[in-house]
């Protein structure tokens, strides 16, 4: 077997090809589109070079085949609570069901990583924000929504055999969408609605920029400092927003406000995946118009969670069965799609978790992602809990 590092254009093009080439045969693989890969590796669409390093390698056997992929991250934003060393990153891992062939792609990722001072390695997980490649599909093996890693079921071995250990699972839920949730989901949201303080709206179009301050507020005092995840700057959701304008459905994202002011939100898209799929992981012009093409003439039938959150002074108040009861009476009444599927929820966030459960879901998928410490006599410790 041979280890060849990515250095130039005709590698970078092998590297998106391993990950077809292993996983074409499998009817639930969606081959992701090339640009969304490449610009993890590119140095000015991917801020994560400002703080760090990668490298990616391919491995071919003795008769010259692509039979594995890894890439390796140094990113010294990438911290996790209660971490204490420093922790490196491993990804965009393909390979044959061959614990030899694994042990190598780990092997060089491992050493690569100590010698940038990395004590650990987590993976598989992205050289960016958690919201993209991110995890080890362990249950759910259902083609994978967008931008979501997707592997066979024996990887778990290949990472468990290796040593990796379960540092923290992820959770997705899925429901049908015509199922009627719990009554006190009801309850609740009729005493929010009693009080006119609380509003609620879903997201226009024509009135992006202030969904897209709003989103702002309530992320910022939602989720920043959890769970390794930084505050967001405006600009930025600016122009996160503009750039998902073309694939917005307004009806199925929604805000509440109390006294005019943001205190929630519920942020889904439609199933991109659905459409895609049919790119073969082309994106250029052409592929652009075949895309809007379909949109137009080939029904969604899932829509997919991508953030929800309430600020702290409003939690436990029933706001959040409120926003989503505002919002289903729209989604549920119209029949705009099927199913929902959240995207994942870290296990060690268990007022979400609840959120999630108390609903008519069941868990859909499950990724997992694995720590693997480089002094294996070192306790190991699971990724604690949010308070």
């Amino acid at each position: 077997m041979e280890l060849i590092e990515v250095n130039d254009s005709k590698s970078a093009r092998d590297f998106l090809r391993v990950n077809v080439e292993l996983n074409s045969i499998d009817p639930n693989y969606i081959r992701p589109l090339d640009k969304d890969i490449n610009e993890v590796f590119d140095r000015r669409k991917n801020k994560a070079f400002r703080f760090g390093e990668c490298a990616r390698w391919i491995l071919r056997n003795d008769e010259g085949k692509m039979i594995g992929r890894i890439a390796a991250f140094v990113n010294t934003k990438y911290k996790n609570k209660g971490d204490d060393v420093p922790v490196g990153g491993i990804g965009f891992f393909d390979c044959i069901n061959n614990q030899d062939a694994a042990d190598k792609l780990f092997d060089v990722a491992r050493h690569w990583l100590t010698a940038r001072g990395m004590e650990a390695m987590d993976g598989p997980i992205n050289f960016g924000e958690r919201d993209r490649w991110w995890g080890l599909v362990v249950q759910g093996f259902d083609p994978p929504l967008y931008c979501m890693n997707y592997n066979p079921p024996f990887y778990q071995v290949l990472f468990e055999t290796y040593g990796f250990k379960n540092f923290f699972n992820q959770v997705c839920f899925g429901l049908r969408v015509a199922d009627r949730v719990a009554q006190k989901f009801y309850d609740r949201h009729q005493a929010c609605a009693k009080d006119p303080n609380f509003s609620s709206k879903h997201i226009r179009k024509r009135e992006l920029k202030q969904f897209a301050k709003d989103f702002t507020i309530i992320y910022n005092k939602s989720f920043a400092g959890h769970g390794g995840m930084k505050e967001l700057a405006e600009p930025v959701v600016q122009k996160m927003f503009q750039s998902m304008k073309a694939v917005i459905d307004e009806k199925i994202s929604w805000f509440a406000y109390y006294k005019g002011e943001p205190v929630a939100m519920w942020i889904n898209l439609p199933d991109l995946n659905q459409w895609f799929k049919y790119l073969d992981g082309n994106f250029d012009a052409l592929h652009k118009l075949q895309f809007f093409w379909l949109k137009m003439t080939k029904k969604c039938s899932k829509f997919v969670g991508l953030a929800f959150g309430l600020v702290p002074e409003f939690q436990g108040k029933g706001v959040d069965s409120y926003l989503i009861m505002e919002g289903a009476e729209v989604i549920q009444s119209e029949a705009l799609y099927d199913s929902y599927e959240m995207q994942w929820i870290g296990e060690f966030n268990p007022k979400m978790i609840n959120i999630a459960e108390n609903l008519p879901t069941h868990r859909s998928r499950i990724l997992t992602t694995y720590r693997y410490h480089f002094d294996q006599t070192k306790e190991f410790k699971r990724h604690p809990f949010l308070a």
